[in-house]
């Protein structure tokens, strides 16, 4: 009897051993989690996002994306001031604490950096660093005005642009516009903001704050582009759009830059430019492009079947290249909305395929005051989407829309397709 209690004791014994072990198996487990995870996180904090930017505004580092309200903006601006590295003399820096309420700067004050200093100085640094960073073709763009838009002034737009070669950045400055016109004829003043985009990818698509009620805004605002390579600047084109914002309607468009990149050197450092602002190309009402529409009335059930087949011919998106054309389709009676659909994006395409159908149910019997309206817009993300063209089909309308709309309550239940001219919007 006395073995066999003695093999009981050694198998009450195996439980605590095994135990012990996994105990230490798992700290060790946990341990060495916890050291990938750290070692994970430092690395993606020093590694540089590719084709990002990283907007600068009045010295304060952001990133749009994450930016969902102004509190983001409130930055200590005297401790930044204070942390701020001095610049050399000559260079342009704005002293932040001497603006108002718009960020604008007095121009009473004629202290170095402030921009009634940046008169003495770019003219001569505009006019030398232009004749030998701008091409032949950009001069010629940029002077081949018409008698109307030379008697029209629109204003200056001022920027820097620069290359940091170390984290392979693309940096531009958009520092202040001036001589603006008056696009509140009340007031006799303008909310002026600024869009950028990159040419010819569109993939860049950045814009400055809204400065209230002034026609010489200063901004100096940074935007630093990551991953492009230095020899595709030259490839490349910036084109900014001055508006002014409205809040009850559509922002008014004041003007445009484009500046082709082509020929203008940034191994030297940082280059200081300005261009007049010009009238923006508006498309003619003849080059709205078409649309095919195919519309059903099913008088039993008392729908319409609206089909969104295809869109051809659409024009550019003024110099910014091809459009990303949807179509937004309102249904109306009695002029009043009643219901509302739209279709996907299609990408850079002027002759895009929807194929998309929608069901609308009609409040009342007949199609005498239902009319259905068709806006073909252009996607532009973080911004307003701008009107291509538009249609309108009902009893009112005439020509080969008021055909069309005939023809489907003369032929119920009948699928019938057309193409159409857009008007402008």
């Amino acid at each position: 009897m006395a073995p066999i209690a003695t093999s009981r004791e050694e198998f009450d014994e195996i439980p605590t051993v095994v135990g012990i072990f996994s105990a230490f198996g798992l700290v060790f487990t946990v341990s060495l989690f916890a050291w990938i995870c750290c070692q994970r996180k430092s690395s993606k904090s020093n590694k540089t996002p590719p084709y990002k930017f990283v907007h600068v505004l009045k010295g304060v580092d952001i990133y749009p994306e994450n930016l969902n309200s102004k509190k983001k903006f409130g930055a200590d601006e005297k401790n930044e001031v204070k942390n701020k590295p001095a610049g050399p003399k000559n260079s342009l820096c704005l002293d932040l604490e001497k603006r108002d309420l718009n960020g604008n700067f007095p121009k009473t004050n004629l202290k170095a950096g402030s921009p009634s200093d940046l008169e003495n100085v770019t003219p001569k640094l505009f006019s030398e660093g232009e004749k030998e960073a701008v091409s032949p073709d950009s001069l010629k763009s940029s002077t081949s005005l018409t008698s109307d838009e030379k008697q029209e002034k629109l204003g200056t737009l001022f920027f820097s642009l620069e290359y940091n070669f170390e984290k392979k950045a693309f940096v531009v400055n958009i520092k202040e516009a001036r001589g603006l016109p008056a696009m509140d004829e009340q007031s006799m003043t303008s909310d002026p903001y600024i869009k950028m985009m990159i040419l010819p990818e569109k993939k860049h698509k950045v814009k400055t704050r809204v400065l209230r009620k002034t026609l010489d805004p200063a901004f100096d605002e940074t935007f630093t582009f990551y991953g492009i390579p230095y020899t595709q600047i030259q490839e490349l084109a910036l084109h900014f759009t001055i508006l002014s914002f409205d809040r009850f309607s559509r922002d008014d468009i004041i003007g445009e830059v484009l500046i082709p990149l082509t020929g203008i050197e940034l191994t030297d450092g940082k280059k200081l430019m300005n261009r007049e602002i010009i009238k923006r190309n508006v498309r003619k009402s003849s080059g709205r492009g078409e649309l095919l529409i195919s519309l059903c009335y099913q008088s039993i059930t008392n729908t319409l079947t609206v089909v969104v087949l295809k869109a051809r011919h659409l024009p550019k998106s003024d110099v910014s290249g091809l459009s990303d054309p949807y179509v937004k389709v309102n249904l109306y009676h009695a002029k009043k909305r009643i219901s509302k659909k739209k279709t996907h994006v299609k990408k850079c395409t002027p002759n895009a395929v929807f194929n998309e159908l929608f069901v609308f149910d009609i409040p009342c019997e007949g199609l005498e005051e239902i009319s259905v309206e068709f806006l073909v817009l252009d996607s532009e993300r973080g911004s307003r989407n701008e009107v291509i063209g538009r249609l309108v089909l009902g009893a009112a309308a005439e020509g080969a829309s008021g055909e069309h709309w005939k023809e489907i309550c003369d032929y119920p239940r009948r699928q019938i397709a057309k193409w159409h001219v857009l008007c402008d919007g």
